[in-house]
Formats: C-alpha cells, structure tokens, sequence
C-alpha cells in the first residue's frame, strides 16, 4: 500500500509491484504494513482507511485481484499492551503475523507468544531466517516452535538475496520440516525483481510444501 511504510512510497510503485508480482503468478495479495512504535506508528484505522485507498486504486486501474490488509507487529512492551487493548489485524482468521528485533529477541518474547494464545491468536513469526541472534543458537527456533510459534519465511532467502548465513539458516529450517508459510516481504522494486533469481535449495519439495500450505489464506 502506498506511503504507509518503507514499501511502497506512492501509487506508482503499488501498481508496479503488483504488476510485477503477478507476472510472476503471484493471484492474490495479503500486504502486512509495520506496526512499529516510534518508527511507523500505523494503527488499525490508518492501515483499514489505507486499505480501502489502495483496493480504489486498483479498482481504477481495473486491476481485479484479491487484495486485503492485515500487520506485522513487532513483538516489544508496546505491542503488549496494544495486545491487552485492541483487537489486532490478522492475516486470516486468528493468524497474526508478528516480529522482533534482528539482533535481540525482546526480554518478554514468550510471555508475549503466551498472551497472543490467551487471547486465541495464533502467532506467525515472519522471517525466522533472518534473526541473526539465532543463527548460531539453533535450538531457540525449536523453543519457539514448542511455545506455538508458526514460522514463515522470506521467499527470497532462499535465493541467497540476504546473504550465506540466512540462507543456510532458511535452509535448515525447511529441511527440518519447522517452515509453516512463505511471504514475499516484498517492499521494493528490487526485492521484486529479484524474484527472477534462482532457488538454490538442493531439495525444494519442503519450500513446495510450505508454499502450498499459503492455500490456507486465500482471500
């Protein structure tokens, strides 16, 4: 959606990313704006009003694909009391997509994953490749699964796009069988058309799998 985050910065760039994605076969679109306090403090009504902007948007262009928002939250003490107050946007049903920091996992991470479940969400961790906290903590990410934390990953790691570490991270995890969803977490141009990379997984039934397992969401 445009000029809500650090993705799209005008209508311009929303139609050429849906453009592009759907070249690619890409049918439908579920975007997850930040929900980040102090850097895009976007709330429910921001990212609904911005929804209804953006289907107009393609409406007028005669674009007919299914297009809904929902948020990424990121995990931290504000996001708790946000939890405690507000029905949160989900990406389906009770499936909410959330986040944390790269480098250090917030202080309250499972009591956060323990209220989301209270509340009957269920937590979908985005980018789990990406903590780099955790690269070499491995067993973290089965703590975390064992807490009901689901796992989707970027589809570009595992292009390599984010470098050796995050892919080997990607590629475990998907060989291990802990990768539930996949998202493109396509903010940009270049993140699209780096889409035309190769996959370099030797096995790629498992990222099949998780990409059948998106079926779940369709709009």
């Amino acid at each position: 959606m445009p000029d809500i985050d650090d993705g799209a910065e005008n209508n311009e760039d929303t139609l050429k990313l849906i453009d592009t994605l759907s070249s690619y076969g890409f049918s439908q679109f579920i975007t997850t704006p930040h929900v980040l306090t102090g850097v895009w403090n976007n709330t429910k009504d921001d990212i609904l009003q911005k929804e209804e902007y953006t289907k107009a948007l393609l409406k007028n262009k005669d674009i007919k694909l299914p297009f809904k928002a929902a948020a990424e939250y990121l995990m931290d003490d504000v996001f708790l009391k946000l939890l405690q107050n507000e029905e949160l946007l989900t990406i389906k049903d009770e499936y909410v997509l959330v986040e944390m920091s790269y480098l250090n996992p917030p202080m309250q991470l499972y009591d956060i994953l323990f209220e989301l479940q209270l509340k009957g969400y269920k937590p979908i961790l985005a980018h789990p490749e990406r903590y780099n906290a955790y690269h070499n903590n491995y067993k973290e990410f089965e703590k975390l699964k064992k807490a009901g934390c689901l796992f989707q990953i970027n589809l570009l790691s595992t292009t390599g796009y984010y470098g050796k570490p995050v892919f080997k991270t990607c590629e475990k995890l998907l060989n291990d069988g802990m990768i539930d969803y996949t998202g493109s977490d396509v903010h940009h141009t270049r993140h699209a058309s780096a889409f035309k990379n190769p996959v370099l997984l030797k096995d790629t039934s498992v990222l099949e799998k998780a990409l059948k397992n998106n079926s779940l969401f369709s709009i």
